[in-house]
């Protein structure tokens, strides 16, 4: 009987993604680094696992009973995020300015950065800060609370095309935090960006991007493909305009999805609405790491520590 042994050359690349450092001290935390694909841990040694951000929004109200008695007696964003990072699996903390938005709350940025300042003293993990979405309001509430948090090493969320200009300059030059180039699901978008924020000066290895995300089944496999593309770019060809790591916010996506919103009374064969939104957020989160994302940011506890049971398997 003749035996057949097949032996695969591990694909490693003589390019790598950049290392990212976020945080400060003991608590630090690098993003990125690898030479291989994401958890291709068969082909070459990761020194650096994929991180998991926690995600903790300004508005006490929350998508599912499971994280209102998270953070049942926390009435504050500094104490929400105090009790977030309390997590182990969580490897940093997610701030989010939702009740800025000019088209709701329209909370003061004064106000923001007062809490911004606020968690900054109640945690001691990496601190990234997402606006609200309103690109104007954003660039001024970055470069605020850059100032007030300088030498914290923070990541800002996002700089977009819209507003690049003084999220790089307020952010990335003036206070020397991180800064994250947000694109919209395309990886020529997301090279022109990170190429645009390089040449205002900011260095490229103090740049991550968020190269777009979506709930799994909500227009998904172009996150997926161009998650792919992006990696296959940088280490492949080489190409140091998109070396940057990648973060992906997840939970704020998929909490928001028909799936994870629709109470059971109504669809009784769906079950818990509960484990409905884990399993949209654990399921969007494993395909993004296994993609191409170097961090991924998720709202619920139990969706963190069955992510962080996943990675550590892999690697």
């Amino acid at each position: 009987m003749t035996f057949w042994v097949l032996f695969v050359k591990p694909q490693v690349f003589s390019a790598k993604i950049n290392e990212l450092t976020l945080g400060t001290g003991d608590k630090a935390t690098v993003l990125g680094g690898q030479n291989v694909f994401n958890l291709y841990t068969f082909d070459a040694p990761i020194a650096n696992r994929p991180k998991i951000g926690i995600d903790v929004s300004d508005d006490p109200e929350q998508p599912s009973e499971g994280l209102k008695e998270f953070y049942a007696g926390c009435s504050t964003l500094a104490e929400r995020a105090k009790k977030a990072a309390e997590l182990p699996e969580a490897d940093f903390v997610c701030i989010r300015f939702d009740l800025a938005d000019p088209n709701g709350a329209n909370k003061s940025v004064e106000d923001c950065v007062a809490d911004a300042k606020a968690v900054a003293e109640a945690v001691d993990k990496p601190i990234v800060v997402a606006g609200c979405k309103n690109t104007e309001k954003d660039a001024d509430l970055f470069s605020k609370i850059s100032e007030a948090l300088q030498g914290k090493n923070i990541l800002v969320l996002s700089a977009k095309e819209e507003n690049y200009k003084g999220v790089a300059a307020g952010a990335g030059m003036a206070y020397g935090q991180k800064v994250g180039a947000e694109s919209a699901v395309d990886i020529n978008l997301a090279k022109q960006l990170n190429v645009l924020i390089t040449q205002m000066g900011v260095d490229g290895k103090n740049v991550a991007m968020n190269i777009g995300s979506a709930a799994a089944g909500y227009g998904f496999e172009y996150v997926v493909s161009t998650l792919e593309r992006v990696k296959a770019a940088a280490l492949s060809q080489n190409d140091n305009t998109l070396q940057m790591p990648i973060v992906t916010p997840v939970g704020v996506e998929t909490w928001g999805v028909k799936e994870s919103t629709a109470p059971e009374s109504e669809n009784p064969g769906w079950g818990s609405a509960e484990e409905r939104g884990i399993d949209m957020e654990v399921e969007t989160a494993a395909a993004c790491l296994a993609y191409g994302s170097d961090a991924v940011i998720l709202k619920h506890p139990a969706s963190i520590q069955t992510t962080a049971r996943l990675v550590a398997a892999l690697m």
